[in-house]
């Protein structure tokens, strides 16, 4: 029983470690942070589908540059899935 359940843990955590924080925020939940780089504006942020498969996806996010009088913001994104098991966050700060 112990073997078992150990045997689940590494085999988890190998496929958890295999991902990048792209593709777990976005088929297994959890929190993503995002720095932009100083003057930049959050304009747009989405998932676009790599090869048409759901199991890998690139974040794509528009940016501009800040103007005169702009302080920047943070900007927080939830995921709301069918269910509710399984959301994501992506915090995006801007500096």
């Amino acid at each position: 029983m112990k073997s078992t359940i150990l045997c689940s843990i590494i085999l988890a955590s190998c496929l958890l470690t295999g991902c990048t924080e792209n593709s777990r925020t976005n088929q297994f939940g959890g929190d993503m942070k995002i720095d932009l780089p100083p003057g930049e504006v959050l304009e747009n942020i989405t998932w676009k589908s790599v090869g048409g498969s759901t199991s890998s996806a690139n974040l794509w996010i528009l940016t501009r540059k800040r103007e005169a009088g702009e302080k920047p913001k943070t900007h927080i994104f939830h995921e709301k899935s069918t269910y509710g098991l399984v959301e994501g966050t992506v915090t995006i700060t801007e500096r």
